[in-house]
C-alpha cells in the first residue's frame, strides 16, 4: 500500500482493538483529539464510534485548514468540532515552533506531508536532529492557549471519555491544565518519549508518575528506544476486574501480533 493521505484513511487505528474492549461502538462518547495535525485520526475515531462527538484541537493554520477540509470531505460536520487552539497549562498565548521537511528518499510527488507533524509548544532539542535528520524548524508563530479544565467549563463538558494526546513533548502541560478535571477523564492514549526531543519535555518516568498520582493505570505501552505510546485507564471509572480483563485481552492481542510479525519475518 502506498503511504499517502488516501491510503492512510484505510488503515485501522493501531489502538482499535483495545478501544473496542474498553467502550462499545454504540456509546455516545466525548472524544478529544489534541494535536490533531490534519484531523486524520479524528475521522477514524468518528467512524469507529458513530455516536461520538470528537473535539479536535490543532493550532497550526495550514494544518487546521486541512482539518476543516477533511471534516467536510468525510461529511463529519455534525460529529467533529474543530478548534484552532493549543491546550496547555495556562490561558493566553504562547510561541509555537513550526516543523517542516521531507526525507530525501521519498518521492516528491507523494501526497503526504512528513514535516508538518512535529510542531510543538516546546523548542526542539539537538536530539530531534539525531532521531530525524531531515526535520527542520525554521519558523515560530504565536498561538492561543487554553487550559483543558477551562475549555470544559466554557463548553458545558463535565466528562471526557477518551483523549488522544499527541503534542510533541507538551503532553504534561496539557495534563496539568486538566486540574481537578483529571478525575473526570476515563482514558488517555498519548505519545511518550524516553529521549528529550524537545527542550524541557517530560519523559516516560515523569508521565508515569503523574498518571499514577492521578489514579490512572497503564494497560498498553508501545515504546522503543526513542518514543512510543501509552494507554491509561482511570481507576475511578473502571473497576479492577474491568482493568484486568482489558489488560488480558490486550496482552493476548499483542502476543498474536508478535507471532504474526515473526511469521512474516520468516517468510522474508
Amino acid at each position: 500500500m502506498t503511504f499517502d493521505r488516501r491510503s492512510y484513511f484505510q488503515i485501522d487505528l493501531n489502538i482499535k482493538d483495545v478501544l473496542l474492549n474498553t467502550f462499545k461502538e454504540s456509546d455516545s462518547l466525548i472524544i478529544f483529539d489534541i494535536g490533531a495535525c490534519e484531523g486524520e485520526d479524528s475521522i477514524k475515531y468518528s467512524n469507529l464510534f458513530e455516536n461520538a462527538i470528537v473535539f479536535t484541537f490543532e493550532p497550526r493554520d495550514d494544518n487546521f485548514k486541512l482539518v476543516i477540509e477533511n471534516i467536510s470531505q468525510f461529511k463529519k460536520d455534525n460529529k467533529i468540532k474543530p478548534y484552532k487552539l493549543a491546550l496547555s497549562n495556562e490561558d493566553g498565548e504562547a510561541t509555537f515552533y513550526i516543523s517542516s521537511g521531507r526525507p530525501e528518499d521519498r518521492p516528491s510527488d507523494l501526497d503526504w506531508d512528513f514535516g508538518n507533524k512535529s510542531s510543538s509548544l516546546l523548542p526542539p532539542s539537538s536530539e530531534i536532529k539525531k532521531a530525524t535528520p531531515w526535520l527542520e524548524f525554521k519558523e515560530e508563530i504565536s498561538v492561543k492557549t487554553q487550559r483543558l479544565d477551562n475549555f470544559m467549563n466554557l463548553n458545558g463538558l463535565n466528562q471526557i471519555d477518551f483523549i488522544h494526546l499527541d503534542v510533541q513533548g507538551a503532553e504534561l502541560l496539557v495534563l496539568e491544565g486538566c486540574g481537578e478535571k483529571m478525575k473526570n477523564i476515563k482514558a488517555v492514549w498519548m505519545e511518550v518519549e524516553v529521549v528529550e526531543l524537545y527542550k524541557g519535555q517530560p519523559l516516560k518516568n515523569d508521565i508515569e508518575q503523574f498518571m499514577n498520582k492521578n489514579d490512572f493505570v497503564c494497560i498498553k505501552s508501545d515504546i522503543d528506544h526513542v518514543s512510543g505510546d501509552q494507554l491509561y485507564l482511570n481507576r475511578q471509572h473502571f473497576s479492577e476486574k474491568q482493568i484486568r480483563s482489558i489488560s488480558m485481552i490486550e496482552r493476548k492481542s499483542l502476543s498474536k501480533r508478535f507471532k504474526l510479525f515473526i511469521k512474516r519475518l520468516l517468510k522474508w
